[in-house]
C-alpha cells in the first residue's frame, strides 16, 4: 500500500538538540553524541532547514558563512525512512534560496565521491578544485 506524508521545509526552523543529535548520528553513522545545536546554530550559522512529517524531523542541512558572500553546506541529512523521496534535494534548493536571498554570492559544498551525483546533478553544484588537511 502506497501513502503520502505531508513533509514540511522549514528555513531556521525550531530544532531540539536531541532530534539533531540523533539524525546526525544515524546520517553519519556514529554513536550519539550530546551537541549543543542550538548554541552552534546561534553562533556559526547563516541558516538551516529542518523538513518534518507527522512523526518528526526527518531531514536537515546546516548552512554557515563568513558573514559576507561565501556559505557552505554542512551537515545535510535525510532520516533512513524518508529517503530517495526527494527529501534532501528540496533541503539543499531552500538552502540555496535562502543563501541568495541573504546576499551570499557563493555556496560551497564538500562531499565524499559516493554523493557525487546528488550534489552536482540533482543539487547543481558544479565541480570546483579544493584542498583539504585533515586535522585529527
Amino acid at each position: 500500500m502506497l501513502f503520502s506524508m505531508t513533509i514540511t521545509f522549514e528555513w531556521r526552523g525550531l530544532v531540539r538538540n536531541e532530534e539533531i543529535n540523533q539524525l546526525h548520528a544515524e546520517g553519519f553513522d556514529h554513536a550519539p553524541i550530546e551537541v549543543d545545536w542550538t548554541d552552534v546554530l546561534s553562533r556559526l550559522s547563516l541558516g538551516w532547514v529542518t523538513a518534518r512529517d507527522d512523526n518528526g524531523i526527518v531531514g536537515f542541512v546546516n548552512v554557515i558563512w563568513d558573514g559576507h558572500a561565501h556559505a557552505f553546506i554542512e551537515d545535510t541529512l535525510v532520516a533512513f525512512r524518508a529517503r530517495r523521496q526527494g527529501i534532501g534535494k528540496q533541503l539543499l534548493a531552500l538552502a540555496t534560496e535562502r543563501s541568495r536571498d541573504s546576499g551570499c554570492e557563493w555556496l560551497h559544498v564538500d562531499f565524499d565521491e559516493h554523493l557525487r551525483s546528488f550534489y552536482l546533478e540533482a543539487c547543481g553544484f558544479r565541480p570546483t578544485s579544493a584542498g583539504l588537511i585533515q586535522l585529527r
